[in-house]
């Protein structure tokens, strides 16, 4: 009897292989789409928690006189970055909706500097994912923007369709 041919693509089963990696999901993620233009780049990971980052670039900057960087690339990363640590905490990949994303600015990045994003899973409900992040240019205490979210998981595997 013949087996059935494998219809899956790479990312299939990428997304189908057990566990959850955040260095090498973001490694794939980033290689492309905004994330790609953007730079971003894996930099830790805890049990309930990720870092992203991204290198200062001319071409994301909003102000020229001032080389401040413009505000999308930093909502990008923290969006990126709370989205990961759901599925850091869950130690698998769920399909999520972003119900809420919440970013409040503190100050303008210094020019010239990196941009690392923190963010934490804190709570994981049945079908709700509960997020907190901080956006820096390298001193964690003195952030740059402050994300809070949440995320609707979607069960079942007909999210692709």
């Amino acid at each position: 009897m013949d087996s059935p041919e494998d219809t899956s693509t790479p990312l299939d089963r990428f997304v189908q292989a057990a566990g959850f990696n955040p260095r090498d999901w973001t490694a794939h993620l980033n290689a492309h789409g905004h994330s790609g233009f953007i730079g971003m780049r894996y930099h830790g990971h805890g049990t309930d928690w990720i870092e992203l980052a991204f290198d200062w670039r001319e071409e994301l900057v909003g102000d020229p006189e001032t080389g401040v960087l413009a505000s999308g690339p930093i909502i990008s990363l923290l969006d990126n970055a709370t989205s990961m640590s759901v599925w850091t905490r869950m130690g698998r990949f769920c399909p999520q909706v972003t119900l809420d994303l919440r970013i409040d600015y503190t100050r303008a990045a210094a020019p010239r500097k990196p941009i690392i994003a923190r963010a934490e899973c804190y709570q994981v409900r049945r079908s709700m994912a509960f997020v907190r992040g901080i956006a820096h240019d390298g001193d964690i205490t003195d952030p740059v923007a402050h994300a809070a979210g949440i995320f609707m998981l979607v069960d079942g595997q007909e999210w692709v369709k």
